[in-house]
């Protein structure tokens, strides 16, 4: 058995009070008996805080990946896997990115695949989703707009993983806003995209987010434990905090696939994937 948190909370862009945040975020995941942490996008220096006309001159600071901040956070995490998003530095270059770790060191890293609206004017586009392992079993990351695309996650699934991190700072419709986050456009489509990645792919989704404001956005939250038939097993809704869920995950995954195994019936040859 495990036990698996998502977290849902706010990071902006001083770094000192971002990692005091997450060390408070292990602290309480690991006295819940949590084996494995995902925290959202963007929790190392804060997400962009203009999706439409973004300000190069307030972008989130870049980090080497070598940066001595993630000695500190494995530090904090010693025996437990913790996925935290970050915007890396690659020479000029700059990447909305996400780093598995424990104490003992990097498990897998992610650079975000899809980028929407004009996030392309901060961040270089990764290409590629790879799987790894880690104590809890094999993992994957996807970070925000990358679970929209259903090939995303099937790109892990076929690669073995077991879990899906999903790593977000997902805001409420910015151009059709609802009075309620709860009846928000977005709020109800990063909820169906959480379920479905899970249930298609017949793995565990943990779907972290940011809650809060920055610039003219409010983050959904809405982190949750997904098992692998699309069932919810924990979740924050709009609040800060962490869903905590306990299951034996390769069980869990072989129930699921006991007579309809969707990555065994695959038929490749008959999908269409480019334009």
């Amino acid at each position: 058995m495990a036990r698996i948190a998502a977290a849902a909370a706010h990071f902006g862009r001083n770094l000192d009070h971002d990692l005091g945040r997450i060390g408070k975020l292990i602290d309480d995941a690991r006295a819940a008996g949590a084996q494995l942490l995902v925290l959202p996008d963007a929790a190392i220096g804060g997400y962009l805080a203009d999706l439409r006309h973004p300000d190069p001159a307030a972008f989130p600071p870049a980090l080497k990946p070598d940066d001595p901040v993630f000695e500190r956070i494995g530090a904090m995490a010693r025996d437990m896997v913790v996925c935290v998003g970050f915007c890396e530095a690659d020479g000029d270059d700059r990447y909305n990115a996400a780093v598995c770790l424990t104490g003992s060191g990097v498990l897998g890293r992610h650079r975000k695949v899809h980028l929407p609206a004009a996030e392309g004017v901060a961040y270089r586009a990764g290409d590629t989703f790879a799987a790894f392992d880690t104590p809890v079993g094999r993992l994957g990351m996807l970070i925000d707009y990358d679970k929209t695309f259903p090939e995303s996650a099937r790109t892990l699934a076929l690669d073995g993983a077991q879990i899906v991190a999903c790593l977000s700072a997902w805001p409420a419709s910015i151009t059709n806003a609802a009075p309620k986050l709860s009846q928000d456009r977005q709020s109800r489509l990063f909820d169906l995209y959480d379920c479905a990645r899970a249930a298609e792919n017949q793995v565990v989704v943990v779907s972290a987010n940011q809650t809060g404001a920055a610039g003219g956005m409010r983050f959904l939250g809405q982190a949750k434990v997904v098992g692998p038939a699309g069932n919810v097993l924990a979740r924050t809704w709009a609040k800060a905090g962490l869903a905590v869920a306990e299951l034996d995950v390769a069980r869990e995954i072989a129930t699921a696939r006991r007579v309809l195994n969707h990555l065994r019936e695959l038929r490749p040859a008959t999908y269409r994937t480019a334009t």
